[in-house]
Formats: structure tokens, C-alpha cells, sequence
């Protein structure tokens, strides 16, 4: 399996701090930036990057209601197979979002949430 990237999912307090943190202080660009949600990208490293979100904006926050690592792969529908096959806790379904990626969740052995993506 071809992995392309993984990105911390972090829900936030307060997204303008975050944001000011995040661009202001460490100098991420804004990659992606909706309501209740932002993605930041490194100006020299476009797949080093950070999501956060709006903790009290449930339904906005791209599934990001704890914190959480996004795993971008080349064959998600492949991935999706093997965790089926394994008997993973799979707590979101593959599904194709409106945003442009095709996307499960699956839990760790500890419980922690893995969004495995793939873009469209």
C-alpha cells in the first residue's frame, strides 16, 4: 500500500487562535479554509500539514470531533477491504465526500480514529 501523506486532525477552542498560531507563528499557509474547519499546508512541503477544527460546531468538522491522524493512501477501496477482512471497528463508511476524497474511518487497537482517504 502506497501511503501519500498523514495529517494530524486537531479540534480546537478557538479557531482564530488557532489560526493565528498556526500561519501567524509557525508560517503554514491556509490550504483549505470552510466554516468550523481549516487546513494548513507548509509553504515548502505541500504534504506536511495540520487540520483543526471547531469542537463546539459538531457537523462542521469534517468528522474531526476528537483528535485523530488522516493516513492519505493510493487505493482506500483496497484498505477499506483488508479492514473489513480483519474485523476492524470501521466508525464512519467508505464514502465519497463532497470536498473531493473517498474516505473511512477505522479504530486503532487503543481506540484512536484513522481517517484513510484517497483523493478522487
Amino acid at each position: 500500500m502506497t501511503i501519500r501523506r498523514a495529517i494530524p486532525n486537531l479540534p480546537v477552542e478557538d479557531l482564530t487562535q488557532s489560526r493565528e498560531f498556526y500561519a501567524g507563528f509557525l508560517g503554514f499557509d491556509v490550504a483549505m479554509d470552510e466554516e468550523g474547519f481549516t487546513m494548513f499546508a507548509s509553504p515548502s512541503n505541500r504534504t506536511a500539514q495540520i487540520t483543526i477544527a471547531d469542537k463546539h460546531n459538531p457537523g462542521q468538522d469534517r468528522g474531526v470531533s476528537e483528535a485523530n491522524i488522516s493516513v492519505e493512501v493510493e487505493d482506500v477501496d483496497a484498505l477499506h477491504a483488508e479492514a473489513v477482512r480483519r474485523g476492524l471497528e470501521i466508525v464512519y463508511p467508505l464514502t465519497d465526500e463532497p470536498w473531493g476524497i473517498r474516505r473511512f474511518f477505522v479504530k486503532d487497537p487503543d481506540g484512536t480514529v484513522i481517517n484513510v482517504a484517497m483523493h478522487l
